[in-house]
């Protein structure tokens, strides 16, 4: 038997609540230069350390599968139940989504983040220096002045948070996946967009339009002494996915500051709530809508920020804030809470990795596995042991009651 329809046939409908609160990339490595400490252990976490003696379980997950390093996408998908490597979503979609943008069938999404070239074109700053966020949207407003079409082919431009914005793709004949134009680190230069498929027309067509907007828009940008150029990747169209309230038979929503997340949550049917800006106002946010649904998504960014820029002290002191604010949240114990993040972003790599990512749950039915603290040591000595991402879903419900027994 299909396991996913296993599940369906075993799952209940409960009045149980359920959040899942994610520390984006909050896994880490451990090296002499940081005391052989990762942030999570380094931080100061009082309120975690009083919920893991409540009693919870703990253990490691992996995103996608062994050795295999994924985008924010992947891994999130992994933690809502769906496969990765079954569902594959280009990150422009998610972007797009997240900020609002209306994909229509044939459009082809692309997330892209202004970079700083040198004269040569070689990328010397992915991130253009994390510009602020209302550069980003002057930058675009330019670049949408400057360029409507390319050929027959609609540009739609919309900036995102800081160096990073969307553009949309509309026209006749269009198809994706295309292959990205960010070679993923500096001393490079831009690759260009080519058909991931070499036989499909449609791919072949937005890869020429692509190639036209990014002809179009560099010389638009020649002149700005940190955002001269972009790097576009998850150049795709919107796949079909099945909601998630169907799936589990939850009522969901997202509370999430930055547009990409929003997005994965509006991919998969969940409500974004939108209005809270820091941690501490989405968890007096849940409180508020507490009533409302039956499953919270609730994102945290900065963990995976201050890992990408290998700044070991301030994701420690992310994690921190994020503790001094968790108290909020306990106000309204949800029946199951989980705590973990979507992936690793260890500080000594300054990107994500393929390190399992360390994860609690707490439950009336979780068990204690008697540990002092949430880190990934202890972590690796709890009752949950080693698992896949797309599986704790499922272990959420079975700690809500919400299956039913297998079998005589």
């Amino acid at each position: 038997m299909n396991l996913d329809n296993l599940y369906s046939e075993l799952t209940l409908k409960t009045s149980a609540k359920i959040a899942l609160v994610v520390l984006d990339g909050v896994g880490d490595i451990a090296i002499k230069e940081n005391g052989e400490m990762t942030p999570l252990e380094a931080a100061r976490t009082p309120n975690l350390d009083a919920l893991v003696a409540q009693g919870v379980a703990q253990g490691r997950m992996i995103p996608v599968a062994p050795g295999i390093t994924p985008g924010s996408g992947p891994g999130h998908l992994g933690l809502f139940g769906y496969d990765p490597l079954e569902f594959q979503v280009g990150r422009g979609v998610i972007e797009a989504l997240g900020l609002g943008l209306e994909l229509k069938p044939g459009d082809i999404a692309a997330r892209a983040n202004f970079c700083t070239l040198d004269k040569a074109g070689v990328i010397t700053d992915r991130r253009a220096g994390r510009i602020a966020t209302e550069v980003c949207q002057e930058l675009c407003g330019k670049l949408t002045k400057k360029i409507k079409k390319v050929g027959d082919v609609e540009v739609i431009i919309k900036a995102g948070k800081e160096h990073r914005f969307v553009v949309i793709f509309r026209g006749k004949g269009l198809e994706g996946p295309l292959t990205a134009t960010d070679p993923n680190r500096e001393g490079l230069k831009l690759l260009e967009a080519r058909p991931e498929n070499p036989k499909s027309a449609g791919q072949k067509k937005a890869a020429k339009a692509v190639a036209e907007f990014v002809k179009a828009a560099l010389p638009v940008l020649a002149s700005h002494s940190k955002a001269n150029g972009f790097l576009m990747r998850g150049i795709a169209h919107q796949p079909e996915i099945p909601l998630f309230q169907d799936r589990y038979l939850l009522k969901p929503a997202c509370l999430a500051v930055y547009p990409m997340y929003k997005g994965l949550a509006q991919l998969v049917g969940m409500t974004k709530i939108e209005g809270p800006t820091t941690i501490a106002q989405q968890f007096e946010r849940y409180l508020a809508e507490y009533a409302n649904y039956d499953f919270f998504f609730i994102h945290f960014k900065y963990t995976d920020k201050y890992g990408e820029d290998g700044n070991f002290e301030a994701k420690r002191k992310a994690i921190e804030e994020f503790d001094a604010a968790l108290p909020i949240l306990l106000q309204k114990k949800p029946d199951v809470l989980a705590i973990t993040g979507d992936h690793s972003t260890p500080c000594p790599m300054k990107g994500h990795s393929w390190h399992p990512q360390p994860v609690l749950i707490h439950s009336a039915f979780s068990g204690s596995d008697k540990l002092d603290r949430f880190t990934e040591t202890g972590a690796n000595l709890g009752s949950l042991g080693v698992f896949e991402a797309k599986f704790l879903i499922r272990y959420l419900q079975a700690n809500a009651r919400m299956f039913d027994k297998f079998g005589a």
